[in-house]
């Protein structure tokens, strides 16, 4: 990723929804954001939301997908998960006592990411994490 550039270059990647999909999913993030210090979190922020994505909605099931998108401009890395829905509940922060095994996914990528937004569609839903490369609002100059 160049340090200083103009404008937004958005990728986009469908995946079937397979738990081995995560992993290329993360890969594909990372080699997108090459260079850049937020590299690691927003792979990490990609793997929790696609795990996700295929165990709690349609995107798990046979013929289930999840897609996701990489924004990236001089200011923001936004990454975004679509599943396939199949869940009336939307993604939300659960508070899990120390004991647990699971439930921690969507905490840990709002401690990571500096906003998370949930949108609904009659599809599903779309979590997008956004983490700024100048953590005050506004981001730095080129």
């Amino acid at each position: 990723m160049h340090e200083c550039m103009s404008g937004v270059r958005v990728w986009g990647l469908s995946c079937p929804g397979f738990p081995e999909e995560v992993g290329r999913a993360r890969r594909w993030t990372r080699d997108i954001l090459r260079g850049s210090p937020l590299a690691d979190d927003a792979a990490l922020i990609v793997s929790e939301l696609s795990t996700n994505a295929i165990r709690h909605t349609a995107s798990g099931l046979a013929s289930g997908s999840f897609h996701l998108a990489v924004a990236v401009s001089a200011q923001v890395v936004a990454v975004s998960i679509t599943d396939d829905g199949g869940t009336r509940a939307a993604p939300k922060v659960e508070h899990q006592d120390h004991a647990a095994e699971h439930g921690r996914g969507l905490s840990m990528v709002s401690a990571i990411a500096h906003r998370v937004v949930v949108h609904s569609s009659d599809q599903g839903y779309t979590v997008t994490a956004e983490l700024y490369a100048d953590a005050r609002l506004g981001g730095r100059s080129c």
